[in-house]
């Protein structure tokens, strides 16, 4: 759990770190580095979840390799409420468990529900860059998933950003 009194914000209490894994973990389907560490010192303070539409196909792999609860949306389908089924999907997750207290942290348009609907919605710029919608509905960007996971490692860091 991670616990932390926002200047402006108020007082916050997060649970669970939910993930984008394409453009968010990897780059090209390939784990980043940094990013297992990272997530084994965090495994701790929160239960991390990763989800996905597995555009790569290899989500099962990296869970594994992560040990990490993986859950994939299912692809296409028709729009629910305006949103794409899969942004839909990401976000009902995220609501699902209590979406004050999650943190979400992904890339894509797909993310941007899922982001916004968070407690904390943190978009990654990264190698693969970052839609413009994920980075509207996040409340902090940063350039790499390392950045995102510091935050949270180090979460007196988001006062200076977050702050009002």
């Amino acid at each position: 759990m991670i616990e932390l009194e926002i200047p402006g914000m108020g007082a916050y209490t997060w649970e669970y770190l939910v993930l984008d894994i394409n453009g968010t973990l990897t780059t090209d389907g390939v784990l980043l580095p940094g990013v297992a560490e990272r997530l084994q010192m965090l495994a701790a303070r929160l239960s991390i979840r990763l989800l996905t539409s597995d555009t790569r196909g290899t989500a099962a792999g990296l869970a594994e390799r992560l040990g990490l609860e993986l859950t994939r949306t299912q692809p296409g389908g028709p729009t629910v409420d305006s949103r794409t089924n899969e942004s839909a999907q990401k976000a009902a997750y995220v609501e699902a468990l209590g979406a004050e207290r999650v943190i979400a942290i992904g890339n894509g348009n797909n993310d941007a529900l899922m982001l916004a609907a968070a407690g904390l919605g943190i978009a990654v710029l990264g190698d693969e860059g970052a839609a413009v919608a994920a980075l509207a509905a996040a409340d902090i960007a940063v350039r790499h998933i390392n950045d995102a996971l510091d935050l949270l490692i180090q979460p007196v860091r988001l006062v200076s950003t977050w702050r009002r």
